[in-house]
């Protein structure tokens, strides 16, 4: 834990005492407390917290499911429910929008912190797995353009890049690849070399 933010999203001032004490006991930072759920999406933009601790029942046209999911979708932020509503028809409505947790109220400390942090950390692997199936897609796009037919001049010898410009064979098999390159001269070349220096002196 390295005192990640929270949102909490609750109408019942008494009850937002109660968590937000809860969270810091626990060494959370809350970022911010709204009541209702236009107010939460509004709030999850401008302080993009870690995770939203949101309530499902809430005044206003937008309640906590709705806020919930229009949280996630635009901003990826993981968000868990606590609230008194435990009936099935809450629960499923709540379930669609694919939450991270949902604690029932009266909630214990221990149960809090641990819905949290397992939260936290499985947003935290979505996140890296996501990265990482883009990285992937991306090197597979690179590896088909180079099995591809690749336009190089034959004068020069310059590779035309999937933009139209014209560029270096090498700076482009590195920007697709990740592969450096060193130069030398080869050893028919290093005789060609040689043969024009030797007919340049004597010139």
């Amino acid at each position: 834990m390295a005192n990640e933010k929270i949102l909490v999203v609750e109408d019942e001032g008494i009850v937002v005492l109660h968590i937000k004490k809860t969270l810091e006991k626990l060494g959370y930072v809350v970022a911010d407390i709204a009541s209702t759920g236009d107010d939460a999406i509004m709030k999850a933009m401008e302080c993009r917290p870690d995770l939203v601790l949101m309530d499902v029942v809430l005044k206003g046209a937008v309640d906590g499911v709705d806020a919930a999911e229009k949280i996630r979708a635009l901003f990826g932020i993981p968000v868990v429910y606590l609230t008194a509503h435990a009936d099935e028809a809450t629960a499923q409505r709540a379930k669609v929008t694919e939450p991270f947790g949902y604690i029932v109220k009266p909630f214990r400390a221990r149960d809090l912190y641990i819905s949290i942090e397992f939260a936290i950390y499985r947003s935290k692997m979505e996140a890296n797995r996501k990265s990482l199936t883009g990285e992937l897609q991306d090197a597979r796009e690179k590896i088909r353009t180079l099995q591809g037919l690749i336009p190089v001049c034959a004068w020069c010898k310059k590779v035309r890049n999937d933009k139209g410009y014209w560029e270096q064979i090498e700076k482009f098999i590195s920007e697709n690849t990740g592969v450096n390159f060193s130069h030398g001269i080869c050893p028919e070349c290093e005789g060609r070399v040689e043969e024009e220096e030797v007919a340049d002196r004597k010139e």
